[in-house]
């Protein structure tokens, strides 16, 4: 039988922070740029223009309908060399985790401004309100109290995401792992060990979603 030792692990207690801190400054980082992202390209949908509404229509598809893992690598490798410009990990990481994320953001944005019945939009234009005004005051308000949940468990996908930008080399909580596995020939206890952090850090995000869920369904 197996003999489970996971004391090993305290003299590896500051790499695992450091990887728990990288892990959870990275989700905040593309969490933020992804919203960016999503809320342009969502924006970019609703236009009554066909060409933003192609081009966000693009980018959304794009990145929904291939593998994060295969634009990871693709933007590591192979960008560089059609543009250029060098990446490190980090930038790499934090483009490909943006641009992913921002397409399920768009879809989101999108739909929550659609969701809006019409007719408030057509009271803001009889109260003389431009079409800018009816979004910034009357449709996002009403669209972010249904968007919010949505927008948060995407958000917790996202932090499970990031355990892939160790293929790069960053130093994240996965990353660091890997580290700590080779070097003490303990790979179970290791990966235990990080499985528990990640679920320490996702179980309170998920709970958290589902609360937000339950009130905003008795409030409608």
């Amino acid at each position: 039988m197996y003999a489970w030792d996971f004391q090993f692990l305290w003299s590896y207690r500051y790499l695992l922070a450091e990887g728990i801190g990288v892990t959870i400054g990275f989700t905040i980082a593309v969490v933020i740029l992804g919203i960016i992202a999503g809320l342009v390209m969502g924006l970019m949908m609703l236009s009554r223009f066909a060409v933003l509404r192609f081009i966000a229509a693009t980018y959304v598809e794009l990145f929904r309908c291939t593998p994060l893992l295969v634009q990871l690598i693709w933007i590591y490798y192979a960008l560089p060399i059609l543009s250029g410009i060098e990446l490190s990990g980090i930038s790499a990481g934090l483009l490909a985790l943006s641009l992913y994320g921002g397409a399920f953001y768009a879809e989101i944005i999108r739909g929550g401004v659609v969701s809006i019945d019409v007719g408030q939009s057509e009271a803001g234009m009889a109260l003389g309100m431009t079409p800018f005004q009816i979004m910034k005051k009357v449709v996002l308000p009403q669209a972010l109290k249904r968007m919010a949940p949505p927008m948060l468990n995407q958000s917790i996908i996202q932090l499970k995401n990031t355990s892939l930008i160790s293929i790069i080399a960053v130093p994240d909580l996965l990353y660091q792992g890997q580290i700590i596995a080779h070097d003490s020939y303990k790979p179970l206890e290791v990966y235990t060990a990080v499985a528990l952090a990640y679920l320490a850090i996702l179980f309170p995000l998920t709970a958290l979603a589902r609360y937000g869920e339950k009130k905003l369904s008795v409030r409608d």
